[in-house]
Formats: C-alpha cells, sequence, structure tokens
C-alpha cells in the first residue's frame, strides 16, 4: 500500500532502544518516505519495516514487550514483507542472548554470544571488546545469488560495526556475511524476507546506502 506521495508505505520501529532518526535520514537520502512509530497498528499496514535498536537485546526486548510490539513483528515476519533489522535488532531476531534473561523473538534459531575477550592482531595488539570501527565484510554468496537486500555490494566493503556480542545461528545457511575480528563474526543474515545486519548501515557510507536502497526497491515491490 502506497502512502499519499505513491512510495511505499514503510516504517522505522520506535523502540526507544535505538536511534532510530539516523535510520530515517537515511532512507530518505535514497527516496523513501519512511514513518517513524511505536503503534502496532501502523506496523500492520506497512510494506515493509526497519528494527533498529542500540543498547542491550533486554533494553530492546523489553521495548518491545511493552509497547506490545512482539507478536506483531513476529507477524509481520511472517507477513511475507520486508523486515530489515539493525545491530541490536539482528540479535532480538535470534532465541536467547547471553547479554540478558528475556528470551528474543525467536525469528531465528540460535543464540547471541559475548565476543571472546584477550585477543589480539596479527600485531599483537589487544582486540578491545566492544568492536568498534570499520571492517571488511564478505558476503557468502557472489552477487547474482545474494538475497536482493544486498545485490550490488562488492566483495570486501567496509561496514561500521559497534557492539560487543555476536549472533550465532543454528543455521550457517542463514549466515549472508560475515566479517573477522579475531573470530568470525556473523555480519548478516537473511531468512527469505527477514534480514539482519550487525553492522550500521545508516554509518557506512555510500554501500550502507545502497542496502537501504535496495531496501526501498523491496518495499516498493511489495506495495504493487
Amino acid at each position: 500500500m502506497t502512502n499519499n506521495s505513491g512510495k511505499p508505505h514503510i516504517v522505522v520501529l520506535n523502540t526507544r532502544a535505538a536511534n532510530v532518526h539516523s535510520v530515517e535520514k537515511a532512507l530518505r537520502k535514497v527516496g523513501a518516505d519512511p514513518v517513524v512509530t511505536s503503534d502496532p497498528a501502523e506496523l500492520a499496514t506497512a510494506d515493509a519495516a526497519v528494527l533498529p535498536g542500540v543498547g542491550s537485546s533486554d533494553a530492546v526486548m523489553n521495548a518491545l514487550n511493552t509497547l506490545e510490539m512482539s507478536e506483531p513483528v513476529k507477524e509481520f515476519a511472517a507477513s511475507g514483507k520486508p523486515l530489515l533489522c539493525v545491530c541490536v535488532g539482528l540479535q532480538v531476531l535470534f532465541d536467547s542472548s547471553e547479554e540478558g534473561e528475556l528470551p528474543g523473538l525467536g525469528l531465528v534459531e540460535g543464540n547471541v554470544q559475548l565476543i571472546p575477550t584477550g585477543m589480539t592482531d596479527e600485531l599483537g595488539s589487544a582486540m578491545k571488546v566492544p568492536h568498534m570501527g570499520w571492517n571488511a565484510v564478505r558476503f557468502t554468496n557472489d552477487d547474482a545469488n545474494r538475497n536482493l537486500l544486498f545485490k550490488g555490494i562488492p566483495q570486501g566493503s567496509h561496514f561500521y560495526f559497534v557492539h560487543s556480542y555476536r549472533c550465532v545461528p543454528n543455521e550457517q545457511v542463514e549466515v549472508a556475511a560475515t566479517t573477522d575480528y579475531g573470530v568470525e563474526i556473523c555480519a548478516a543474515i537473511a531468512r527469505g524476507n527477514v534480514a539482519g545486519t550487525q553492522f550500521h548501515p545508516e554509518k557506512s557510507g555510500d554501500v550502507g546506502l545502497q542496502i537501504y536502497k535496495n531496501f526501498l526497491d523491496l518495499a516498493s515491490t511489495t506495495a504493487k
């Protein structure tokens, strides 16, 4: 369902535990007209949705539960419409996290684990946790066989990460991209219409904007 501007109806879910405005700004930059909302009814009418998150998994899940958004997010994922989850938004897709006590949404089987501490890089320097900064990302499929969200992005592109925990899915086929930070880090997952990135596309320059452009294209297809 397009909005009054003729553009697909994209919502950015405001859990009050995320920097929704940077996501909103990135979407507007690629031509979208997103709506920031905490209203489950608004989500139900959307063509596509973004679930950002910062801080802790418990903070995001507590917000979703308090706002009565957990079940609507699951229903939206089951609808087949594009759902993009960012950073802690990705982590709460999983069953559980070592970071907190609340169960996740359970949309991806697996758990979220603390990045090992005490690691050193090839020069012997300590690798700090949280992992903060730019890292090269390698997609698990070539461009022709990737999830549409990641089309057109060169292998080895650098994205911006800020996190202390890493996602460990039970099924490796759901891993869309990885990066290395002493151990292999799941940088992105894709499961049909549901995708998530551990990195922040909205803070990752042109390659990050390409992800949001691809997301807009997917939403436009849904809206037709």
